[in-house]
């Protein structure tokens, strides 16, 4: 297979919006207008072999940066089968504020195709239209309740350290929700967030997995959070509370211990944030700690890292096998991908996932959408400050995708 590479400039002068590219029916990896868009599928490859396929690629390129790349989600049950895409043409912005086009397959012989101008060309957003809609748990909210409370005994017994409860809701409509404009809502309320779309999945995650950028390597976990309400002063107080809370604080250090205790084998350095921070988003603000460091050579791929480190305690729970052994028992559904990983992977094993958090997974139709959010549990959680939590945390994708 061939791969070709350019300056956007080869083809036009004008700099796309990402999300007009990837539109309704392509792909989206994308953090402050920096990441990618993509259209048409060149391949589908095993999640384990992606990094072995690209890197056999025939690559003609003039940007040694850029290379060609697969993305995708990683399911939240540890070692579960997937595959990744590796799109026909990509348009990546860098931080820098270049932007190139990577060509796969049959389009790497004829780049002056229309087609590949047609798929990096803005997409007109579709006139908004009134819609009908309705929300149903898909889990009763006494079922979640119970759950919450047994995962609360679990950690009481000692059995646990945390684990973490979710509950599914479904939206439905009376027509296909339109995937351009949600993204285009994502962008203006969670521009700082990772907003995704790869397969029907889409979302605005805020919190960083793993990234590995050549020899260095990152992550920002996220574990604990509070409501926001708009007014500055009070939002001010409930980040205070935030930081104080001894139940917050627990169940953040359980994810951060973890983290970088799975990460330090590969890395010759790691270092993180001595306390936490607060990481507002539009809705809900969390603790947060950074970490990076440089990785050993060789150094491990970043599928190797999401592998190692997915699912974290903060939406699996600790120690992992007995948290994720208990949510699969009382949770009363199957998480799929949600609470997984999202992102891409390049040629050189380089690339960033975010957790696959703050999602809608869309029915084949679009008339559809299960959104799901949880919370971590632990000794001192009470089960309906815990439902509070997870209502917060539905308002990302709800005020995205339900709107005239």
């Amino acid at each position: 297979m061939k791969a070709l590479t350019r300056p956007l400039a080869a083809w036009t002068d004008t700099v796309p919006d990402l999300n007009d590219v990837a539109a309704g029916d392509g792909y989206l990896f994308v953090r402050n207008r920096v990441g990618l868009a993509a259209r048409g599928v060149a391949a589908r490859v095993p999640i384990d072999d992606a990094v072995e396929f690209l890197a056999a690629i025939d690559h003609d390129t003039t940007v040694d940066t850029v290379r060609p790349l697969a993305l995708g989600v990683v399911p939240f049950v540890p070692g579960s089968a997937g595959e990744l895409v590796v799109p026909e043409v990509t348009v990546r912005k860098s931080a820098e504020g270049d932007t190139t086009v990577t060509l796969v397959g049959e389009l790497a012989d004829r780049p002056d195709d229309p087609a590949v101008t047609a798929a990096i060309a803005d997409r007109p957003v579709q006139q908004a239209r009134a819609s009908s809609w309705s929300i149903r748990p898909l889990v009763e909210v006494d079922h979640y309740l119970d759950a919450v409370r047994t995962a609360r005994a679990a950690v009481r017994a000692d059995d646990l350290v945390k684990a973490v409860i979710a509950r599914p809701i479904l939206v439905e409509a009376d027509a296909p929700i339109d995937v351009h404009a949600v993204l285009r809502r994502l962008r203006a309320s969670f521009g700082s967030s990772y907003r995704y779309s790869v397969d029907g999945l889409i979302g605005a995650s805020p919190e960083l997995l793993v990234e590995v950028d050549g020899p260095v390597v990152r992550s920002h976990p996220l574990a604990g959070t509070a409501p926001r309400t708009g007014d500055v002063d009070n939002d001010a107080r409930i980040a205070e509370d935030l930081v104080a809370s001894t139940k917050n604080q627990v169940e953040h250090r359980v994810v951060i211990d973890v983290v970088h205790d799975t990460l330090l084998p590969w890395a010759s350095y790691l270092d993180w944030e001595p306390e936490p921070s607060i990481v507002t988003v539009a809705n809900v603000q969390h603790l947060g700690t950074r970490m990076e460091g440089m990785l050993s050579q060789p150094s491990p791929s970043v599928i190797e890292l999401v592998r190692a480190l997915c699912p974290t305690p903060a939406l699996g729970g600790h120690p992992r096998e007995a948290a994720i052994d208990l949510i699969r028992r009382v949770e009363g559904f199957e998480r799929g991908r949600y609470g997984g990983a999202v992102g891409w992977v390049d040629a050189e094993g380089d690339g960033t996932w975010a957790v696959a958090i703050r999602c809608a997974e869309l029915s084949h139709d679009r008339r559809s959408a299960r959104l799901v959010a949880g919370g971590g549990i632990v000794a001192d959680s009470d089960p309906h400050a815990e439902l509070a939590e997870t209502q917060a945390k539905f308002q990302a994708m709800l005020s995205a995708v339900i709107r005239p």
